[in-house]
């Protein structure tokens, strides 16, 4: 298996883990390989081409200043968000770049083209970046895929999926050899999941990183209830986080289980509020449904046995889980809205946190994946349809729906013994052939669907 945990769950920033965490990652691949070739002081002009989805709703996911901060070697994992905010309005005051941190070019978010049109074959999220000389000698070309949940890859990547090393009997690459293994070693999927990650690092480690993953949640849900007013852009769509904070803590200061589902749809509105609003965020496994993970985790942690016990366990073996479950779709089909639809994100998020939540509640491997399979059964079909291409109607409240559908999920399937007669293997594929089948206009293009019925133009 070669997606980790830490792939699926990385730190970034928002709306959009595809549109601009992978757009600035890309860049920045760019800008060191100007860098270990020497050859940064030898570039006068960089050109930048988006295709597809990227140049259909990039102005409302963040695209261009995301690839000028990436020029100039910013990361999404470190750049802070009052930070960003600043180098963007200077780029735009002046109109300028400083490519690796110090050869100043003209640059701005007006000079990047636009090929919406155009989708080359790889992948419909591709970007080209040229750089030449003064004398107009082409020094680098390269062209990336942002193929969703920040990941980036290059033409000369390998297009298949991932495989276990020779010899190697512990990975899975399909939900049948999962189970099959945690069968044979009588383990749980997040054991298994563990034995994975300590290839290449200690088990002491990947709780750590694991906890600073929760933490980074945290804090996003918490800034997300601290702040009001209106998110970006020509919608003004309200922020109701706080709001629903202030009520809601008045009403169940003691945490009642009567008012759970309140608090997941908080937390999930909260966490993508900040998303669209361009703050610090965790992939899960994609930034539009960064929401989900986070608002059933809370749900694990306040309202589960195994929760209020040890939060820490808890949290690591969640975690842990819906990686497992994640690696699946993201080796076997796509975690891409604008490859397949929505269903590759939010679809896949509410799988990934119905199978953790099961998880925790000593549900057996077979009841996590039966759990993992409703989610992604009643998900299916799930078009991107953005409303001014912006990651804020029908996403936010999305999130919030779909984590209520995880917890439904996980339960329905504690009620049974774990056998069922759709496979999360074959659910997954489904998934796949119907993003396939979709029409182009509702897979992020914002030509279809809700985006074209209210009729907003972004600005």
């Amino acid at each position: 298996m070669a997606i980790s945990v830490f792939d699926l769950f990385s730190v970034g920033i928002g709306p959009s883990s595809s549109h601009t965490v992978g757009p600035m990652r890309a860049a920045r691949m760019f800008v060191d390989e100007l860098v270990a070739g020497g050859l940064v002081d030898h570039v006068a002009d960089v050109s930048v081409d988006l295709y597809g989805s990227l140049a259909a709703t990039g102005a409302g996911h963040g695209t261009m200043p995301a690839i000028l901060l990436g020029l100039e070697g910013y990361r999404p994992e470190t750049i802070e968000t009052d930070e960003m905010e600043r180098r963007v309005a200077v780029i735009r005051a002046e109109g300028k770049i400083r490519l690796a941190g110090q050869t100043v070019i003209a640059l701005n978010e007006s000079d990047i083209a636009l090929h919406p049109s155009r989708q080359l074959d790889r992948h419909p999220n591709a970007m080209t970046l040229t750089a030449t000389s003064v004398h107009g000698v082409q020094v680098c070309r390269e062209t990336y895929y942002s193929v969703g949940g920040g990941f980036v890859v290059t033409e000369a990547d390998s297009k298949g999926p991932g495989t276990a090393q020779p010899g190697d009997d512990s990975g899975f690459r399909s939900a049948a050899e999962l189970l099959a293994l945690t069968a044979r070693d009588r383990i749980s999927v997040s054991q298994a999941m563990m034995r994975q990650e300590c290839v290449s690092r200690s088990e002491a480690e990947v709780g750590e990183r694991l906890l600073h993953i929760r933490d980074v949640m945290v804090a996003c849900e918490t800034k997300g209830m601290s702040r009001d007013g209106y998110l970006p852009g020509s919608l003004r769509v309200r922020r109701r986080a706080r709001g629903w904070f202030l009520r809601l803590n008045a009403e169940d200061p003691h945490r009642d289980p009567a008012f759970a589902e309140d608090w997941v749809n908080l937390v999930a509105l909260a966490v993508n509020e900040e998303n669209a609003s361009g703050g610090r965020i965790v992939t899960a496994p994609t930034n539009g449904a960064a929401g989900i993970i986070p608002a059933v985790l809370h749900y694990a942690l306040h309202y589960t046995n195994a929760g209020r016990a040890d939060p820490d366990d808890a949290t690591v073996r969640f975690l842990l889980t819906a990686g497992a479950i994640g690696s699946l779709y993201k080796e076997r089909a796509s975690i891409s809205g604008a490859e397949v639809g929505c269903q590759g994100e939010v679809g896949s998020a509410a799988s990934m946190a119905a199978g953790a939540l099961a998880e925790i509640l000593c549900g057996t491997p077979q009841q996590v994946e039966n759990a993992a399979e409703i989610a992604m059964e009643h998900s299916l079909g799930l078009t991107c349809d953005p409303i001014g291409g912006l990651v804020q109607i029908p996403c936010i409240e999305r999130n919030a729906i779909s984590a209520g559908k995880a917890i439904n999920a996980a339960r329905m399937a504690m009620r049974g013994d774990g056998t069922h007669r759709v496979s999360l293997d074959e659910v997954i594929e489904t998934m796949r052939a119907t993003g396939m089948d979709m029409s182009a206009k509702y897979k992020e293009t914002s030509t279809g669907g809700l985006a074209v019925t209210v009729n907003v133009i972004e600005c």
